[in-house]
């Protein structure tokens, strides 16, 4: 597609950082099997607490129609009118407590957001866009894939090739239109106290 997303950095940053984003049209293309597996082994070797790796991913693509409306109606209305375009859709779910132990993990919820960060720089690599989302269905998942207690469904995932975003409804085209944009370093990077910008930032 033409349309530029590609990041503008202050500063130098590794172009699969750069290119990264989450598009809401996708191409009717399927991704390869070789490629999900390389993708989710990326997440495989992603830091955690503990090494206590606490995510799991369920996976469905359109290659099982069935699987993948299943999957497709654990996600809330508005995602679901443009993540059924998606070729593959995932959720992402975190154990709570440690399974050595029993004890509460609180560095679950971080540890599956490193997980997909991961494996999206994978995917990244390979010119598959990841489009994550907190909107899902969580009880509804968990009922549909017998989810046991303890363990978070928290959010959605949505692979796929980037395409043209014109056949989107309005609201999600000016999306996908609109350049990338971000906070500045000195509205996050602290020193001394929290809100105090750091010195290395100015």
């Amino acid at each position: 597609m033409n349309v530029p997303k590609q990041a503008t950095p202050d500063h130098p940053i590794h172009e699969l950082v750069a290119k990264r984003w989450s598009p809401y049209a996708f191409e009717d293309r399927p991704v390869s099997d070789s490629d999900l597996r390389s993708i989710f082994e990326a997440a495989r070797w992603a830091a955690s607490s503990y090494n206590e790796q606490p995510w799991a991913y369920i996976v469905a693509t359109k290659a099982q129609p069935q699987e993948f409306e299943l999957l497709l109606s654990c996600l809330v209305e508005g995602n679901q009118g443009w993540a059924k375009a998606a070729p593959v859709l995932a959720i992402g779910c975190t154990n709570l407590r440690f399974s050595r132990n029993g004890k509460p993990n609180s560095a679950a919820l971080h540890d599956l957001g490193l997980a997909s960060a991961t494996l999206t720089v994978e995917a990244s690599s390979r010119g598959i866009f990841v489009h994550q989302m907190i909107g899902i269905l969580p009880e509804k998942a968990r009922e549909i894939y017998h989810i046991p207690e303890g363990v978070q469904p928290l959010t959605g995932l949505a692979f796929g090739y980037a395409a043209d975003p014109k056949a989107l409804p309005d609201a999600f085209r000016d999306r996908d239109l609109a350049p990338r944009t971000r906070k500045s370093l000195t509205e996050f990077v602290f020193s001394g106290e929290f809100g105090a910008t750091s010195n290395i930032v100015k």
